[in-house]
């Protein structure tokens, strides 16, 4: 198994360690030819709307979205969620999202950086207890389509429907979650992901 993490801005190093520990094979990719082979690719945590321009200065912006569009598996966290989406509000007018999963986000909805919090939550999909997460700048999802499974909810008063707001999604072999799992050494949410990626192999 190849997985790639997109190495323009971000938590590129932290991404490709929990891989490293996992066992898997990794590669960074910067330009559009380091996306061949790929069996999955890792979207980080960074500031999305500078992964935005990269993705057009480095002629990635196209090939990636041909390889999502065509089932690639991807797991995005914190600005990789924002790059997946279907919607975004509080961005560019001309910022770029890859429609590969349906929800609708909010950048900065948690709030700005000194609004950054920890939090352990409920992973049904994950044994051995809850899961801890970092929340740093973190989107907020404020819509939900039918397609997608919501995999951990986080209570907290920016929520949209006033008491709980989707923090972990899934659709098909597409995993956003507004945290970052990579800044801790929990690897369960990275090793569940590898899991879709031979769940879709066989």
């Amino acid at each position: 198994m190849l997985v790639g993490v997109l190495a323009l801005q971000g938590d590129v190093g932290e991404h490709l360690a929990a891989l490293a520990d996992l066992g898997v094979r990794s590669r960074r990719v910067r330009r559009p030819e380091d996306l061949q082979g790929l069996d999955a690719l890792i979207l980080p945590g960074g500031e999305s709307t500078t992964m935005s321009v990269l993705l057009e200065s480095s002629a990635l912006a196209e090939p990636l979205g041909k390889e999502l569009d065509g089932g690639l598996p991807a797991l995005g966290t914190c600005a990789g969620m924002i790059l997946m989406a279907s919607s975004v509000s509080g961005g560019r007018p001309d910022q770029r999202t890859y429609d590969v999963v349906d929800i609708g986000v909010r950048r900065n909805g948690f709030g700005r950086q000194l609004a950054s919090f920890e939090s352990d939550l409920d992973v049904p999909a994950l044994e051995g207890g809850p899961l801890h997460a970092v929340f740093i700048r973190a989107p907020l999802v404020d819509r939900v389509g039918e397609e997608v499974e919501v995999l951990a909810r986080l209570e907290h008063p920016a929520a949209y429907d006033g008491s709980v707001v989707p923090v972990l999604c899934r659709q098909g072999p597409v995993l956003v979650s507004a945290f970052h799992p990579e800044l801790t050494a929990d690897r369960r949410l990275h090793a569940y992901f590898l899991s879709l990626i031979e769940e879709r192999g066989r």
